[in-house]
């Protein structure tokens, strides 16, 4: 058996998954998330694991791909549908093509309908499938942009996922409920849109009268997967800070969680970018923060020690990002933002001081 992994991202409800030959030490990934290239590259080499290709199902509306960043990181090789016309693509795949990790393999299905150019990826010997957002747990992608068609995703699911043995397991690249697989026998049986005696005829009037919003980080996710998650402008990234475990977001910021904030307090600076209000309102502050309104960062930077770790710190992580930014033209080369926020802060429970501990 190959070695495999599920993982996700809360923020997307996506996952990613890890496959791998372990006598060979070769590993592919299939739709890896940007924000998680930390993460995924850790246990990569936690299990030995050389990765040769990053795998997306499609061209996301949600979330952007760490194919480029892995690239960058791993030497891997980019892969993606042909029919995504996509840049930045090592190896355009098409419908019967086979992607080999070591002695195993996957087999490249065409499933165009939720986007133009997706694939399902099968495992060599029939025994998983992984399906992106053309066949989910009991539903199905949306057909309503980037050249969705309810009548091919329709044909695409009968004849290239639920054509699999009925004990095939299916993975999909989103779930919204915490659910983790499926099966061909079960989605053929209970998925209310594309199961039982539903016909295309079913199928396309259900589709078309969904009426859903669309994806909020669509405007950023989609220009930026057309590039494999390539940021725009932008060279070789940033190399990884030692100082804390950070991740590295889209926008080119460094991210602290909270919990490993919290852990470190002590060895790294706070500056608190809110207003003074803030600062001992609702939401309180954590212990040892510095306040300096981001109106005032400029006058505060000589309290500052440029040799240690500075985090910022504000409401949301809006203000304390762009906060970074201006700490790293002055020269403060370790530098991070709190994720979230004390919003995120507060909703953990963590300590704080002022009102809301009261």
């Amino acid at each position: 058996m190959p070695i495999f992994r599920q993982l996700f991202d809360t923020t997307s409800s996506t996952y990613t998954y890890l496959l791998g030959d372990a006598a060979a030490g070769e590993a592919v990934l299939i739709d890896p998330v940007f924000e998680h290239v930390q993460r995924d590259t850790a246990l990569l080499r936690e299990l030995g694991l050389r990765l040769v290709a990053t795998l997306d199902t499609h061209v996301h509306a949600d979330h952007v791909t760490a194919a480029w960043l892995l690239q960058q990181r791993t030497g891997s090789r980019i892969l993606l549908a042909g029919a995504a016309t996509a840049v930045n693509v090592d190896r355009p795949l098409q419908h019967g093509d086979r992607i080999a990790f070591g002695s195993r393999h996957l087999e490249v299905r065409a499933t165009p309908g939720h986007t133009s150019g997706c694939l399902t990826y099968v495992l060599d010997d029939h025994s998983r499938a992984f399906t992106g957002d053309a066949l989910l747990i009991r539903g199905c992608g949306r057909t309503d942009f980037q050249q969705g068609s309810p009548q091919r995703l329709f044909r695409s699911v009968r004849t290239q996922i639920l054509s699999l043995p009925d004990d095939c397991l299916l993975y999909p690249g989103h779930d919204y409920r915490g659910v983790t697989v499926t099966s061909v026998r079960e989605e053929k049986r209970f998925n209310p849109r594309l199961g039982g005696d539903v016909d295309e005829a079913d199928f396309c009037g259900y589709m078309d009268h969904l009426g859903l919003p669309h994806p909020k980080l669509m405007d950023i996710a989609v220009p930026a997967n057309m590039r494999c998650g390539q940021p725009d402008g932008h060279g070789a990234p940033a190399p990884e800070p030692g100082w804390a475990p950070l991740v590295y977001t889209f926008g080119g910021i460094w991210e602290i969680q909270p919990q490993t904030l919290l852990e470190r307090a002590r060895e790294l600076q706070l500056v608190d970018v809110r207003e003074p209000s803030e600062f001992t309102g609702v939401l309180g502050h954590i212990a040892g923060a510095r306040l300096a309104p981001m109106a005032q960062l400029a006058d505060h930077l000589s309290a500052l020690d440029p040799q240690r770790p500075v985090v910022a710190v504000c409401r949301s992580g809006a203000r304390s990002a762009q906060a970074t930014v201006l700490l790293r033209k002055a020269g403060f080369t370790q530098v991070a933002n709190l994720a979230g926020g004390m919003l995120r802060w507060n909703a953990e429970a963590l300590p704080v001081v002022g009102a809301a501990a009261d």
